[in-house]
């Protein structure tokens, strides 16, 4: 049954100042007495609020530097009352305690002197525990009274208020409730994320506990009838899609979001490198290449796969520029994801409306950086490091009679990288900065080499080449090889150089067969299984 509460008594107590001194004086207009405490109610007399201290209320003064100030009967009496409950109201006229028919709170800003790198003894001050009391009390207490934790939500109070002749209705104040249980939640997750991970280097700890923030509703999810939404974690400030700026194009998908992530994390590896050109189709690769402008790795990538790579997502390493913008646009492309974009490519892409641009503001993430990546299974939740593993040409162990050339070298460290992005079983061809056949999410790695070769030839006679690229390149497998029959289909495509983690019962079957045909093979001692 609705009840319409009027606001008569409203209590103040803000770390986040923004917008306070607007809303009192819009609560003194509507005829509110206001109580506060230390800052909150200096800044309100500052502005020339009339404004009555916890202290007259409490009997208490702020003590222990303001470690004790709200917890106690006369303010949670007030906040938990039942007021249609005879004992209760029989209580409060007893002690004297006044209803509290509106809370105003938002708590320490515990997430900010964390990442302000604060000490220690800072970082416990700034854990709230009078403000989080006060808003379980009062969202527990939602069929009297309206709790606000979010400076946004000061208008809507004002329009409630208005609407109601100077009163809270209870779906407001539910609404209010659900919010503040929320935030309290999400900051107390904060804070023991802080004590496992950083006070006590606990990296799984006994409970995982986590916060997310709504961002908006997708259109869908992965097919039309599943519901989808995209989140970002509460906390500091990340960077990725989320924090890109879209200039054009109609909103993202969920398989967008998961597919431009895909090109944008493989971008990522080749930030500080040369210009580089990412093609991604259904969160794997489909080309990937290097060179000197980005008009010509993104003819290099798209040689790879022209097929796959119609309704792609595209990502680049450097800000677009318009010859690169009217190559991409000949073809249908679902998303380009750059750092920035002159002028002129964004009047390319405007004649493509349904083509999303999205700019990356803060740029590429760290591909070394550290996190967790977690997969949600019936009945549980998988949690693991990222895979932030790469290696250099001084971790490769060579297991062949031949040794690698110096341009082999290279081919072998390019192919692996995009190899660590494209879904396992990942077989990936390369030859000076390009791919030439990437094979994907085969039951077995033969099948991958095979397919990635198959891919390699249709696009030599796309191209007119008188050979396909494998002829002489570099495969990357990401895992070892389980038998010989792998790297003999890769020998068949014209390979000369291996880069593969080794390990296999059968590794020195694998060498013998790549000795035999003078193929040079290296081992990276590190597995990158992509599932």
């Amino acid at each position: 049954m609705e009840k319409p509460i009027t606001v008569r008594r409203a209590l103040l107590s803000v770390s986040d100042k923004t917008g306070l001194v607007d809303l009192g004086k819009a609560l003194v207009a509507r005829k509110v007495e206001l109580v506060s405490t230390g800052g909150t109610a200096k800044a309100l007399r500052e502005a020339g609020l009339d404004v009555k201290d916890v202290s007259d209320i409490t009997g208490f003064p702020e003590m222990m530097d303001g470690r004790v100030k709200t917890l106690h009967p006369m303010v949670h009496g007030g906040l938990l009352a039942v007021r249609d409950n005879p004992e209760h109201a029989a209580a409060m006229e007893a002690h004297g305690i006044g209803a509290i028919d509106l809370v105003v709170v938002n708590l320490y800003p515990f997430q900010q002197t964390v990442a302000s790198g604060a000490d220690r003894e800072t970082v416990i001050e700034n854990i709230d525990i009078g403000g989080p009391s006060m808003v379980r009390s009062a969202a527990k207490n939602h069929d009297y009274v309206a709790i606000l934790t979010d400076p946004a939500d000061y208008g809507a109070l004002i329009t409630e208020l208005d609407s109601s002749v100077g009163a809270t209705g209870l779906v407001f104040r539910k609404m209010l409730a659900a919010k503040a249980f929320a935030a309290t939640a999400a900051y107390d997750a904060a804070i023991s994320q802080w004590f496992a991970y950083v006070d006590q280097d606990q990296k799984f700890p006994p409970r995982r506990a986590m916060a997310s923030k709504l961002v908006s509703t997708l259109r869908y999810g992965e097919n039309p009838h599943q519901d989808a939404a995209l989140y970002v974690p509460e906390g500091p400030h990340v960077s990725g899609l989320p924090q890109a700026v879209q200039v054009q194009g109609k909103e993202l998908s969920y398989n967008n979001y998961n597919d431009a992530n895909a090109a944008l994390e493989l971008c990522a590896e080749f930030r500080d490198g040369p210009p580089t050109v990412v093609i991604v189709k259904h969160a794997n690769p489909c080309g990937v290449a290097t060179a000197d402008t980005l008009a010509e790795a993104w003819d290099k990538a798209l040689a790879c796969d022209s097929v796959s790579a119609f309704g792609g997502i595209v990502a680049v390493n450097r800000p677009l520029d318009v010859a690169t913008a009217e190559a991409i646009a000949k073809i249908f492309t679902e998303v380009v994801v750059a750092p920035d974009a002159s002028e002129e490519a964004k009047a390319v892409f405007a004649k493509k409306k349904n083509l999303r641009l999205l700019l990356l503001s803060d740029g590429f993430p760290d591909p070394r950086r550290k996190g967790v990546n977690q997969v949600v299974i019936a009945g549980g939740l998988l949690v693991q490091d990222r895979d932030a593993g790469a290696v250099s040409v001084a971790d490769l162990k060579v297991v062949t009679k031949r040794q690698p050339s110096e341009q082999e070298l290279k081919d072998c460290l390019f192919a692996w990288t995009v190899a660590r992005h494209v879904k396992s079983n990942a077989i990936v061809y390369a030859k000076d900065g390009q791919t030439a056949g990437i094979g994907a999410g085969q039951m077995n790695r033969r099948d991958s080499a095979r397919i990635a070769a198959a891919k390699a030839q249709e696009a030599a006679e796309t191209c007119g080449w008188a050979a396909p690229m494998t002829v002489g390149s570099a495969v990357a497998s990401d895992a070892f090889f389980p038998f010989a029959d792998g790297l003999l289909s890769a020998a068949e495509a014209g390979a000369t150089a291996v880069i593969q983690p080794g390990g296999s019962i059968r590794d020195e079957e694998v060498i013998a067969a790549a000795d035999e045909r003078g193929i040079a093979m290296v081992f990276t001692g590190m597995r990158h299984f992509r599932h």
